[in-house]
């Protein structure tokens, strides 16, 4: 709703509170009713929230201190305290502490080192050590890289091969790795990480037309925000 400018369809109150009801005394969030506790669902409530401008509809510092519990020995983030640090959460925790204006409390040099080893000879990162690399860390791993200003400690133009061999011919859409079946999951996050990489319209010549500027935090359109 907020790509396409229709928040106005939303009952902003209702919407906040029920986020806000789902804040526990850690700080952290449930991920419904049911109880799950996950860092996704952090990142998820902050962002909401701050879409529609009702963060103080929550408790902050609390929610921030339940992130930090989650870091780790070297640097990153996992899902829960004690979980170990991978790709998807510690974009969640990253945004989570971008939203709540708190990316001071990261050790930054550690996290871009771990971001950083996530990229294979191939060009491509990975989630977590010892796995294959997957278009859609392009947008996890390169996101935290930019929230951080660390994106330059990567070979962008390696990873930018790396996603276009994984495109279909064909169809046109973007697979997971090079020869897989293409999907609309991995098609959304190789165009915004092709878009993070710096390819966008406003590099001229050196970007694609119509391909425009993401923002690292709410994998929505600058202009968007």
């Amino acid at each position: 709703l907020a790509l396409l400018d229709r928040l106005d369809l939303l009952d902003y109150d209702k919407v906040a509170g029920y986020v806000a009801s789902l804040q526990q005394a850690d700080g952290s969030f449930a991920g419904d009713e049911w109880g799950e506790i996950d860092t996704r669902f952090s990142y998820c409530a902050l962002s909401c929230l701050s879409l529609l401008g009702r963060k103080d509809q929550i408790n902050v510092d609390k929610a921030v201190d339940f992130v930090l519990a989650c870091m780790n020995f070297d640097g990153g983030f996992g899902c829960a305290p004690g979980a170990e640090s991978h790709g998807g959460q510690i974009f969640c925790c990253v945004g989570a502490l971008a939203i709540a204006d708190a990316l001071h409390h990261i050790r930054a040099d550690e996290l871009g080192w771990w971001l950083c080893e996530r990229q294979l000879p191939g060009g491509g990162l990975n989630g977590r050590p010892e796995k294959l690399p997957d278009v859609c860390y392009s947008w996890w791993i390169l996101s935290s890289l930019a929230m951080i200003r660390r994106l330059d400690w990567i070979d962008a133009e390696q990873l930018r091969l790396f996603i276009l061999k994984a495109q279909d011919e064909i169809k046109g859409g973007i697979a997971d790795r090079p020869g897989d079946e293409a999907d609309v999951f991995h098609t959304f996050f190789g165009v915004c990480g092709v878009g993070l990489l710096g390819y966008t319209q406003e590099a001229g010549a050196g970007g694609y037309q119509g391909l425009k500027r993401v923002d690292p935090v709410y994998a929505l359109p600058v202009e968007t925000l």
